[in-house]
C-alpha cells in the first residue's frame, strides 16, 4: 500500500466511510494531504468526547465544510435495517439533509457530496441494507454540486456506471479512484483519492 499510495500524488483524500480507521489513519499519513470522512454504517458509533473521524481526516457528516480547497457537504450513514450504528429511517434523512442544507451559504458553491449511501434508485439495490436514501434528491437538487460520491455499494469487481443528476455526476466509490475536481469558485483543480 505504501509505494502505491505515495505515487498517487493527491491533494485531497475523501472517505465515503466502511474502511478500517487504522487504515485510513496511515493512507493519510503517507499521502500527507487533506482529507474528509462521513461514516459508514460498519463504522464505530460516534460518542460524545471521542473523535469522530479517523486521525487526520476532518468530518463532514451532517455539515459543510473546506477541505483541500473544495467546499464538501456530507451525510453518513445509511437506511435503518438492522439497528447497526450510523443507520437512519428515511425520515431521520429528511431531517438530517434539512439541517445539512440549513448551513450552507448561498454565496459559497458546493464542489462535492460526500454520501456513505446513495440516493434512493441511483445506483443503489433492491434489498434492505443497501436502499438509498430518498433526500439526498433534495440535496442534489438544492446545491447542485460537481460529484456526489458514495460508497455503500459493493458490485464485487464490476465497474458502476456514473449516473447524471443535472450538473451532478454521481459516483460509486468502490473500490477507489483518483479524479480531478475543479473547484466551483477558486478555478484550479484539485487531484483528490477517494475510498469506500
Amino acid at each position: 500500500m505504501e509505494s502505491r499510495a505515495r505515487d498517487l500524488r493527491v491533494d485531497l483524500v475523501v472517505s465515503a466511510g466502511d474502511l478500517p480507521w487504522d487504515y485510513l489513519e496511515r493512507l493519510v499519513e503517507i499521502v500527507g494531504a487533506p482529507a474528509a470522512f462521513v461514516p459508514g454504517n460498519h463504522d464505530p458509533r460516534i460518542v460524545r468526547g471521542a473523535p469522530d473521524a479517523p486521525r487526520g481526516m476532518v468530518s463532514v457528516d451532517g455539515r459543510v465544510a473546506t477541505v483541500g480547497g473544495l467546499r464538501i457537504a456530507g451525510l453518513g450513514g445509511c437506511v435503518k435495517y438492522n439497528g447497526g450504528s450510523h443507520q437512519y429511517t428515511q425520515r431521520d434523512y429528511d431531517q438530517r439533509a434539512r439541517r445539512l442544507l440549513t448551513g450552507v451559504r448561498d454565496d459559497a458553491p458546493v464542489d462535492l457530496l460526500l454520501t456513505h449511501a446513495p440516493p434512493l434508485g441511483l445506483g443503489d439495490e433492491d434489498d434492505p441494507s443497501h436502499l438509498g436514501i430518498e433526500a439526498l434528491h433534495g440535496v442534489l437538487d438544492t446545491l447542485q454540486p460537481t460529484w456526489h460520491l458514495h460508497g455503500h455499494i459493493h458490485p464485487f469487481g464490476l465497474l458502476k456506471a456514473d449516473r447524471q443528476v443535472g450538473r451532478t455526476t454521481v459516483r460509486n466509490v468502490i473500490p477507489w479512484q483518483v479524479l480531478d475536481v475543479e473547484p466551483r469558485q477558486a478555478g484550479r483543480s484539485v487531484t483528490a483519492s477517494r475510498s469506500a
